[in-house]
């Protein structure tokens, strides 16, 4: 269901700086600050740092998911700088320009397996992104879609008519995955693709979402704490600490010549453990 759209590269931030505005008895806060990077088309950028460096911030602005109508949640704002994806300008975008994007950047949020729907089946969960844009879709056509999908993400088809409290964690993560690419985004955003799912069946996610990039030809952004993760699915990593754009490059390229204390602390515990596993 992929658009055409007149675009170089996927995503393009220009000096991006985002912040969340004083809400309650909150003050404002800046979340990141004078981010410039591009994502290639076909690209896997990988973005690692610790909890409360802008992770999660930069998956909702990218994906615009920062906030809806009717939402407790307080919407991150662009203060500075530019970020384009797919060729729209995310500062200031209109209303409709923003459902585009939202129907081409597939969004798999943190825990999103473990929170799909109760009352719905597998077929329901990955019908239900297309039936809120086109409740007139074809029914035929929708059926052969979801099959289709459920069967990219290496799931048997005996499980359509499941529901998700039926499922393995890995499972459920998969549904979600599903629903995150019916839709046949170029670009996808997996925000801790793993949380949740269990140690047994990691890899086989994270090595799933590296198989379908490939086969469906999107571009993503796979954000993880876990380099292990970023290492088998990124062809580059974009390393945050507070707010700030620390390390860019090859997961070689950025440990083997850190500019960045955190990013050299990071390096020194690789090679630490690195030591340990040769040693055992």
């Amino acid at each position: 269901m992929t658009r055409g759209a007149a675009w170089t590269f996927p995503i393009a931030m220009d000096d991006l700086s985002v912040s969340y505005p004083a809400h309650g008895a909150s003050d404002s806060y800046s979340a990141l600050r004078g981010i410039t990077l591009r994502v290639n088309p076909g690209e896997v950028l990988g973005v690692l740092g610790e909890s409360g460096s802008g992770k999660s911030t930069l998956a909702r602005v990218l994906s615009g998911t920062g906030g809806s109508a009717g939402s407790t949640d307080v919407r991150p704002q662009i203060t500075g700088g530019e970020a384009t994806v797919l060729g729209l300008r995310l500062r200031g975008i209109s209303r409709r320009k923003l459902a585009r994007l939202t129907l081409e950047v597939g969004m798999l949020a943190q825990d999103a397996g473990q929170t799909l729907p109760a009352t719905l089946t597998v077929g329901e969960l990955v019908a239900e992104p297309v039936l809120e844009r086109d409740a007139r879709y074809q029914p035929g056509a929708l059926s052969t879609l979801v099959a289709t999908m459920v069967d990219a993400v290496r799931l048997p088809l005996t499980l359509l008519t499941k529901y998700p409290y039926e499922l393995s964690s890995g499972q459920r993560q998969r549904v979600a995955l599903a629903r995150s690419l019916v839709l046949g985004p170029a670009l996808l955003i997996a925000d801790e693709p793993l949380a949740g799912v269990d140690v047994t069946v990691r890899d086989a996610v994270v090595d799933l979402i590296g198989e379908l990039q490939r086969e469906r030809a999107f571009a993503a952004v796979v954000i993880s704490s876990d380099l292990a993760v970023l290492r088998r699915v990124a062809d580059r990593i974009a390393v945050l600490h507070q707010g700030v754009l620390v390390g860019l490059g090859t997961i070689d390229e950025v440990f083997a010549d850190p500019w960045h204390p955190y990013v050299a602390d990071l390096a020194a515990a690789l090679t630490k453990d690195g030591q340990h596993d040769s040693d055992s």
